[in-house]
């Protein structure tokens, strides 16, 4: 198991020494308890919990309680007297609390000890209650001079200030080898979350959940701390642990917010940097220490401890954005980088390193996007981050969240839009994060066949729950809007839609209707992609999803998911499989290079050769080919051509832009040497890298190749039948007419005069030009090339009106534009 994080540090400035007894201490002051560590505790007279009883509900005091603190007047608390002697000053008269309540306060269980802690009228005057444990005074100071209170027991400090009038006051307070220190008592501040913030969380509609729940430095009522929010309905009672206070929640209970499940406390003096967990007493008598759910910022693992974050970040992208929003992603070209972070080049070790050299090379080879494998932090680097612990965090790997922030402007001040892969669909079973988070199921479902996602050993999220579809929801938002994320590809959207998904015979349980339809996963789909559109302006958001399902991408009011791109897997398996076989065999699968169009146009496609097809034993994609290494590289070169030239968007991950013969190894990132003058095949491999580079180049140049992508006015076939060959033809038209045809060759041999249907080029002379071969030499191929213009006669062909003859090169594809 893995310790909560560092001990505690008094000198640092995050760390207020306020909260720190010296050391030397009692020796549970210093303790620090591995990671997700759960114990049953005892109330503190020696009975068993069960004999203490729950926690009453609701946020009314019990009757024994003092009556509710009147909220004092706003400002800071009195500075000290000139006169004041703290070693010499007034005992207060007591004002103790039951026993009962004393226990329940000690012990965690308590509901609302802000209903006995802080100061409270009461007959004979105002009742003051402070729970410092470890402390051995503590002295209250008012305007009229310091007073000393009463140590009942347990590090509960009281007194009774006589008069009618309700006090302004602080505290000093002293540990052994201490004097006496000042301090703001949090428990006499009202509540940090309003009761707007409260309605939206009850309603689900909370659209910056993020801003109500979580840490939050702020001043309040003029004193300076950090508010702490977090949602557990099902606690008897919830502490507040961390670096500033040994990890010992004893003296931060915080209270429950009624029905809404919020528990909430500020903390006076807590700044940024502070690490801390909240301690969750369960109905069953366990302690939990949990991660903040809401935390925007988390150690680094093997750590999982959150951390107190505030951005400074200054954007620099406002140029950006404004043209972003201006666009229509549909009509407009998207060729995107696919990478991993961590691994793209391992001697980068921090986001602002990899801000120095990927937008340079992203802009050299021409791509439009990178795609991020989730930067979300998750405890286990081997699950490339599909397993998330902090949803709102980024990974602290790299550095903060300031730190992504200034790589993502960095982008975008290159022209390159950001799109971030998002994992709804599950998350992980670690004992610090979100799996039983109060002691029951909470942001799972509570029926066991819906909770356990078979194929990685993970939870499930409840979608039909109200505050667990608001967290998801808010959290799309969220890395929108605070990291200005131009797209969100969401991973593994067909485990979300389907009950059956991955299990066997009956192990799920149907919907209402009897179907095997996640009814509930589908409608918060409908509502992130509502809500993300609705707020952020310009922002794509795409499916990964690999059924049938019907409507993926029309948008939500026509019934639809209301996804904008949809990752077109039939596309890949199956031009997967044909370049798979030897040339010989190909025309028995010639269906499978051409069977896409029959449903190009069921949805927006993007066609993805991701990193999932690339790891596990499937090979990199020049592997994949068949033939010695100049047919490999052929195929692979090939390939390339015709998916740029298809109907679609393109994504191509990190490595596969110059032909690496491994798989991706997440711990070794792309083998960026065969670049190297000193690897044999060098040119070879840069070759293919120049290729992506034009590929790029002349299809953001080409409308035709992006403007039409989702309507059959911008496809036609020439030739989809010339299977004993090998070949296919076909035209991409752009909304004013502008032809590009596409032939490719997947047969090692040379096609001379080949005749090719044309279209009749208006107006102008039909001549036509040869604008891209895979086949060129500086990209590794053979040389074969049309030199020269090409003269379309007329004389019909392929449904055209006009013909031309080419030659075709082995193993190529060939682009021809009006000259």
């Amino acid at each position: 198991m893995t310790p909560l994080g560092p001990k505690p540090d008094r000198t640092n400035p995050a760390v207020p020494a306020t909260f720190l007894p010296e050391r030397g201490t009692p020796a549970r002051a210093g303790r620090s308890r591995a990671a997700g560590a759960a114990r049953r505790t005892e109330p503190s007279d020696g009975r068993p919990a069960a004999q203490n009883g729950p926690a009453p509900t609701g946020r009314q005091a019990p009757p024994s309680a003092p009556r509710p603190p009147a909220r004092r007047p706003a400002g800071p608390a009195p500075q000290p007297a000139a006169q004041a002697r703290p070693d010499a000053v007034l005992r207060l008269p007591e004002a103790p609390l039951p026993p009962a309540e004393v226990d329940r306060l000690v012990s965690g269980g308590h509901h609302d000890p802000h209903a006995l802690l802080g100061a409270h009228p009461t007959q004979g005057g105002t009742a003051i209650r402070v729970l410092r444990p470890f402390a051995e005074r503590v002295v209250v100071e008012t305007e009229h001079g310091p007073a000393e209170l009463t140590h009942q027991r347990s590090g509960l400090f009281t007194g009774l200030l006589a008069g009618e009038e309700f006090p302004t006051y602080r505290l000093l307070v002293s540990y052994p080898g201490t004097g006496l220190l000042p301090q703001e008592d949090g428990y006499r501040i009202a509540p940090t979350l309003g009761e707007l913030d409260l309605h939206l969380i009850a309603e689900g509609r909370h659209e910056q959940l993020w801003r109500a729940l979580g840490s939050h430095v702020r001043e309040v009522e003029g004193v300076h701390g950090t508010a702490f929010a977090v949602w557990a309905p099902n606690a008897v009672g919830v502490r507040l642990i961390g670096d500033f206070n040994h990890w010992d929640g004893t003296g931060h209970p915080m209270r429950s917010l009624g029905s809404s499940g919020i528990w909430e406390l500020f903390v006076p003096g807590l700044a940024e940097g502070a690490t801390y967990k909240y301690q969750i007493r369960t109905k069953q008598g366990w302690v939990l220490e949990k991660a903040d759910p809401l935390a925007r910022a988390a150690q680094c693992p093997p750590d999982t401890a959150s951390v107190v974050h505030t951005s400074t970040y200054a954007w620099g992208d406002a140029e950006w954005l404004a043209r972003r929003a201006a666009a229509v992603h549909h009509r407009a070209p998207m060729s995107v980088y696919e990478l991993h972070l961590a691994s793209w080049r391992p001697d980068l070790t921090s986001y602002r390193e990899i801000a120095a050299e990927l937008p340079g090379y992203l802009e050299r080879l021409g791509f439009t996007h990178v795609e991020f494998m989730p930067v979300m932090e998750h405890p286990f680097g081997g699950s490339w981050g599909y397993q998330v612990s902090g949803f709102y965090a980024p990974t602290a790997r790299l550095g903060g969240p300031d730190d992504f922030k200034y790589l993502i402007d960095t982008l975008h001040r290159h022209g390159i839009g950001v799109i971030v892969d998002w994992v709804p669909a599950h998350f992980p079973k670690d004992d610090f994060a979100l799996a039983r988070f109060d002691g029951e199921p909470l942001y799972e479902p509570a029926d066991p066949l819906r909770a356990e996602h078979p194929d990685w050993g993970t939870l499930e999220f409840d979608y039909g729950r109200t505050e667990v579809r608001n967290f998801l929801v808010a959290n799309a938002v969220y890395w929108c809007e605070e990291f200005h994320i131009d797209g969100l590809r969401v991973d593994a959207v067909a485990s979300m839609l389907y009950l059956d998904y991955s299990r066997e015979g009956g192990g799920w349980t149907p919907n209402q209707y009897g179907g095997r339809e996640n009814l509930d996963a589908a409608a918060f789909l409908q509502e992130m992609n509502a809500t993300v559109y609705r707020r952020c302006p310009g922002v794509v958001t795409i499916a990964e999803e690999s059924t049938a399902w019907d409507g993926v991408t029309r948008p939500t009011d026509s019934g639809g998911l209301g996804f904008g791109l949809k990752w077109n897997m039939g596309w890949m398996h199956d031009s997967l499989v044909y370049m798979s076989k030897e040339p010989v065999h190909r025309k028995y699968h010639h269906n499978e290079i051409t069977f896409s169009m029959v449903y190009a146009y069921s949805e927006n496609y993007i066609l993805p050769i991701s990193h999932d097809e690339v790891v596990h034993g499937k090979q990199s994609l020049v592997a994949k080919m068949p033939g010695d290494w100049w047919q490999q590289r052929a195929n692979h070169r090939a390939y390339l051509g015709f998916m740029w030239a298809h109907p679609g968007k393109q994504l191509l991950f990190m490595g596969q832009e110059f032909a690496q013969g491994a798989e991706w190894d997440h711990e070794h990132g792309p083998q960026w040497w065969v670049l190297a003058d000193s690897w044999p095949a060098a040119a070879e491999h840069r070759g293919v890298q120049q290729l992506v580079g034009e590929l790029n180049r002349v299809y953001r140049d080409s409308p035709a190749l992006w403007e039409q992508d989702n309507t059959p006015d911008g496809f036609r076939w020439l030739d989809g039948g010339a299977a004993e060959d090998n070949l296919l033809s076909f035209v991409r038209y752009a909304a004013d007419g502008s032809p590009l045809v596409a032939v490719c060759n997947f047969a090692p041999v040379v096609r001379r005069d080949h005749r090719i249907g044309l279209p009749r080029l208006e107006g102008r002379e039909q001549l036509w030009e040869e604008v891209l071969n895979t086949d060129a030499a500086r990209f590794g191929g053979s040389g074969v090339a049309n030199s020269h213009p090409i003269k379309a006669e007329a004389l019909a062909w392929n449904d055209q009106p006009r013909s031309a003859e080419l030659i075709v090169p082995p193993l190529a594809t060939v682009w021809l534009r009006p000259a």
